[in-house]
């Protein structure tokens, strides 16, 4: 099989429906949720697989999503159906609430770091975030992309800054408080959320 089309050579590339230059927000967008999932088989790579099957087993199921993800981005026909669907938020909030009862009460801000899987979920976490700023942006270029993508992408980085500490706890490693940070947690929820 030949990977190469040489189609992408004068600077554009195909979508679900059409083509577009490399550098559009949409390719922007897609592009960028392939880079976290990257960062997450790296992690993957990195996990015990006695002590974090549970994890292991999500993190298998969130790439998925995320190629679920980078698909719907990718798609500009109504013809093909979203795959991203409410169950996977539903499922990231969930393991969120389950995470934040078993790591430590969480009062600070944190430094990023750790363990080595903790580092690689927490750069993760960050280019989820960057992703998620694109979908805002593409959001405002197009309002056909699917709402969910958005809504997903803000859990899954949630969910990564909980799973992160859930790993360094585990491993018993003690995340590094931000020394200059007031108090900014309680009951394992920012001051500033309802």
């Amino acid at each position: 099989m030949r990977i190469y089309t040489r189609t992408g050579d004068k600077g554009q590339t195909s979508i679900i429906g059409g083509r577009v230059d490399k550098d559009d927000i949409r390719v922007e967008a897609y592009g960028t949720v392939d880079e976290v999932n990257c960062f997450v088989g790296q992690a993957v790579t990195e996990l015990d697989h006695e002590v974090f099957k549970d994890v292991l087993d999500d993190l298998e199921k969130i790439q998925h999503e995320l190629f679920d993800c980078g698909g719907d981005l990718a798609n500009v026909t109504e013809k093909r159906p979203v795959k991203l669907q409410q169950e996977s938020i539903d499922f990231l909030e969930a393991k969120i609430d389950e995470y934040i009862k078993e790591a430590p009460e969480l009062e600070r801000f944190i430094l990023p770091g750790g363990t080595k899987p903790a580092a690689s979920i927490h750069i993760a976490r960050t280019v989820t975030r960057r992703a998620e700023r694109l979908v805002v942006s593409l959001l405002k270029a197009d309002s056909k992309t699917p709402v969910l993508t958005l809504q997903y992408l803000n859990r899954l980085s949630d969910y990564f800054f909980a799973l992160a500490r859930v790993i360094n706890c585990r491993l018993n490693v003690k995340d590094v408080e931000y020394v200059r940070s007031a108090k900014v947690f309680r009951d394992g929820k920012r001051k500033d959320e309802k």
